[in-house]
């Protein structure tokens, strides 16, 4: 990235954050605004921004997103605490996220004749996670029940790292499977799912005695808390990739480790997800919006059209109402979670990801397919985000006190990428 591309960035962070109060009342989001200007300044647009997709700049970016993504994301979740007043979110998680990879298989296995089913796997792994940063009107409403609003925010706040592992294992068996003979193959799988893991569990638990310790000693300062939440991700991702595994898992399972094992990080760990974990996250939808989207419109035709807005509806809500059934959930709830399960930040680092390292198990309209989706989930969900929550909240103050929706909860910490403060109290 060249100084003129790093000033136009800066121009563009500056100019949304003058108007970013008023536009978070309205219909444009973070995420829409800065993918439409990438958009405009990039190479389909205006030019004054020249990027490749497959650069130096662009992979690491994806590489170091994705790690922090992943572990910011596994130290918020705490199992002790997801008990009956969390069905929701282990509903979504556990029967709606694998319903979905398996609809989003089926859909693609049917719909694109020259796409089998593990290429198709990974089209609806990728596509499977949800950011309800983009729909972020929804959970700053106060007038959406705070159990509706929490079920959104927690799912989206852990199903990425959730959905990552049924990524690489469709990746494994689209590409690697033919490249490797299969007792290689095998082996490859074994390292990159029990060597990853291992090197997670060494980091997260040496790091979280480490940090216990010397902050406790008073050796520690703040800002230093802060440096070694990147530190001990960027640490368990380098280890598993030295020793043969998979470097994002191990940035899960560290993550996962420290957030039970580290009181002394929950507070810095909350404090970088939400500066820059934002910071991160609008950069990637710019330079989707400059890289991405102009090579997906140039060749998109009806077959990606159609399945992009099926899985935003059909392959996303179906899965929902099976996982809600029982619930007491009015069938009106369950439409509106249904529909707010953007696809956002995570399905774009996938597919970075997927891209740099040339696999063979994805092809050009699998790529389509994904980032017309994704686009097309920027624009849908966040000019409905405000007017549906509003609409959604007068219907549910009606209700006042009827139905499940009205059950207190807890708060349960969670990540909203491009969002604020606001996002983690409302749930």
């Amino acid at each position: 990235m060249t100084p003129d591309d790093l000033a136009l960035l800066a121009f563009g962070l500056l100019a949304f954050a003058l108007v970013s109060g008023r536009a978070e009342r309205g219909v444009v989001t973070a995420p829409m605004a800065f993918a439409l200007f990438g958009l405009v300044v990039g190479p389909a647009g205006l030019g004054l921004v020249e990027m490749k997709l497959n650069t130096a700049f662009i992979d690491g970016l994806a590489e170091i997103t994705l790690v922090l993504v992943l572990f910011t994301d596994a130290s918020r979740i705490d199992l002790s605490r997801l008990d009956r007043e969390h069905v929701l979110p282990i509903r979504l998680l556990g029967v709606g996220l694998p319903l979905g990879v398996l609809a989003g298989m089926g859909l693609g296995h049917w719909l694109f004749p020259g796409m089998d089913w593990w290429q198709a796997g990974v089209l609806g792994a990728i596509l499977a996670p949800t950011d309800a940063a983009l729909g972020q009107a929804v959970v700053d409403n106060e007038a959406v029940p705070v159990r509706v609003r929490q079920a959104l925010n927690v799912e989206s706040g852990l199903n990425d790292g959730l959905a990552f592992p049924a990524v690489l294992l469709f990746l494994s068996l689209a590409g690697g499977a033919e490249a490797r003979a299969p007792a290689e193959w095998a082996l490859f799988v074994a390292g990159q799912l029990l060597l990853g893991p291992l090197a997670g569990l060494a980091v997260g638990f040496a790091g979280a005695f480490a940090v216990e310790r010397m902050a406790d000693g008073g050796w520690m300062n703040k800002v230093f808390l802060q440096i070694s939440v990147l530190s001990l991700a960027v640490l368990a991702y380098g280890l598993a990739e030295v020793v043969g595994g998979n470097g994002f898992i191990a940035a899960f399972v560290a993550g996962l480790v420290v957030g039970t094992r580290s009181k002394v990080l929950k507070g810095p760990l909350q404090d970088f997800g939400e500066i820059e974990g934002q910071l991160l996250s609008l950069v990637v939808f710019l330079l989707f919006g400059a890289t991405m989207l102009p090579d997906a419109l140039a060749v998109f035709g009806p077959r990606d059209l159609l399945y992009a807005a099926l899985s935003l509806t059909v392959v996303r809500m179906v899965p929902v109402a099976l996982a809600l059934l029982g619930t007491g959930l009015a069938p009106l709830t369950v439409l509106f979670i249904g529909w707010f399960g953007p696809r956002g930040l995570a399905s774009i680092l996938y597919l970075l990801l997927v891209v740099e390292g040339g696999e063979t198990g994805v092809n050009s309209a699998l790529f389509t397919t994904i980032v017309l989706t994704v686009f097309l989930s920027v624009l849908a969900h966040g000019v409905t985000a405000a007017p549906a929550a509003r609409a959604y909240g007068r219907w549910m103050r009606r209700r006042e006190g009827e139905g499940p929706e009205h059950r207190p909860v807890r708060p349960f910490p969670t990540r909203l990428p491009s969002g604020g403060s606001k996002g983690r109290e409302a749930a």
